[in-house]
């Protein structure tokens, strides 16, 4: 599948419409190419400050806007490289601070693109993408760099960087599985301990490993993997842990922290964070005090992520009622809405891709549905409405479906898929900022 992405920029639009015709890959690929694209750019992640580099199943992504919370009310200046986007092919690269902007992502596409012609590499999206933020990133000031993995870990385009501060591995669970899954002579047959074996891949010899605490299968995978690395491994349980009541209580062999509960909503937050601050306390590159830290957790935005919708031209056909968004697609982001919504009732709008299962939200989340709606996603396959069982009716889209509501008060979750989510943002006129 494509990750198609738009721009009222012509100049950028350009370049997007060079990196659309770029064929993906159909399975894993190692890293040769990616290596070769920097190398043709002058292997700018050389250059880069000390990197945060994190995957996971779920949660990588929050755990990363909780970092860059951090280094910034520390008055540190961070480079972020995440994905996919929601809107803005932009959002995908902040530099010291700031969305690209459209004359640089413009100029740092073409450069990199053109590079990839001249060396006839013929390079994915992902691996044109993750060059262009490197090389941004390699030329402009800044005191640390947030890396989220974007598929896996050993295998994936960041995993060419050597400066890494720490690492940090969130919740793990079964996504993506045509890829990590992929039978490999050496790699574990059990799926979660192959899971941990892939994203246990970006430890790096000598820096921290900060991990959650995960079954046995893939609690030995991951120990594995520091033990060869000769990495040190902070397991939450063992080194650190984190809970949550009236206030979040962390833990670690530096003192506990009582820190405000995070801004983002739901519990599993709370954990996403408790990961942030032990990747900061296990690592000697940056230093952010715990002030700081307690700042974070007010200041952090992640959007798409149990986002409540603003008032506006979406949001409003819907009544005066919540309306949350959600992006998550796999059993584990279906058990953290789940528990989110525990007791309520409520509509859900949904829309997931064909290579989703539709099980991994219904499951959770069944029993306390008072409508479905299905739609499509716009621009990908998405599963009709044979996929959901009885009772789900099908809209024509997120306004219709919205519209269509009864007048009962109940919220309304919009969820199944992040592409979905950013038309939603679009359409209501949130951009993320």
């Amino acid at each position: 599948m494509r990750d198609f992405a738009q721009s009222d920029s012509p100049e950028v639009q350009a370049q997007l419409d060079r990196l659309a015709a770029l064929t993906l890959p159909q399975g894993r690929f190692g890293l040769d190419t990616i290596r070769a694209l920097l190398a043709a750019l002058g292997d700018p992640h050389w250059s880069l400050p000390p990197v945060f580099h994190v995957a996971g199943t779920n949660g990588k992504g929050s755990t990363c806007a909780f970092l860059r919370a951090a280094l910034e009310a520390e008055g540190l200046r961070a480079h972020v490289f995440t994905s996919p986007h929601l809107v803005r092919y932009n959002e995908r690269i902040r530099i010291a601070g700031d969305l690209v902007s459209d004359a640089l992502l413009a100029d740092l596409l073409r450069e990199t693109l053109d590079a990839a012609d001249a060396a006839d590499l013929a390079p994915s999206f992902f691996e044109v993408t993750t060059a262009a933020a490197f090389l941004a990133f390699a030329r402009a000031p800044a005191d640390a760099c947030v890396i989220e993995v974007g598929l896996g870990g050993r295998f994936d385009a960041t995993n060419v960087l050597d400066r890494v501060a720490v690492s940090g591995i969130a919740s793990l669970g079964i996504d993506h599985e045509a890829f990590l899954l992929a039978p490999e002579d050496g790699a574990p047959k059990m799926p979660l301990a192959r899971i941990a074996f892939e994203k246990a891949g970006i430890v790096r010899p000598g820096s921290p490993l900060v991990t959650l605490a995960y079954p046995p299968e893939a609690t030995s995978e991951i120990e594995r993997a520091a033990r060869v690395a000769g990495a040190p491994l902070h397991m939450r349980g063992l080194d650190w842990d984190v809970s949550a009541g009236a206030v979040l209580e962390y833990r670690d062999r530096h003192g506990p922290l009582t820190l405000p509960l995070p801004a983002l909503p739901g519990a599993h937050q709370a954990v996403n964070a408790g990961l942030a601050v032990a990747m900061l306390r296990h690592q000697d590159r940056v230093t952010v005090t715990t002030d700081a830290l307690a700042a974070a957790m007010a200041r952090v935005q992640w959007p798409a992520r149990l986002q409540q919708l603003d008032p506006g031209p979406l949001r409003d056909g819907a009544g005066d009622r919540p309306v949350w968004l959600d992006g998550g697609h796999n059993p584990d982001a279906g058990a953290a809405i789940a528990s989110h919504f525990a007791g309520q009732r409520l509509h859900l709008v949904l829309g997931m891709l064909a290579n989703k299962d539709p099980a991994a939200l219904m499951a959770p989340l069944a029993g306390t549905l008072a409508s479905l709606q299905i739609v499509d996603v716009p621009g990908h396959e998405a599963h009709g409405i044979d996929a959901f069982g009885g009772g789900a009716e099908a809209a024509a889209d997120i306004a219709e479906a919205l519209r269509a509501l009864p007048d009962d008060g109940l919220p309304v979750l919009i969820a199944g898929s992040l592409y979905l989510a950013g038309d939603v943002l679009r359409r209501n006129g949130q951009h993320p900022a």
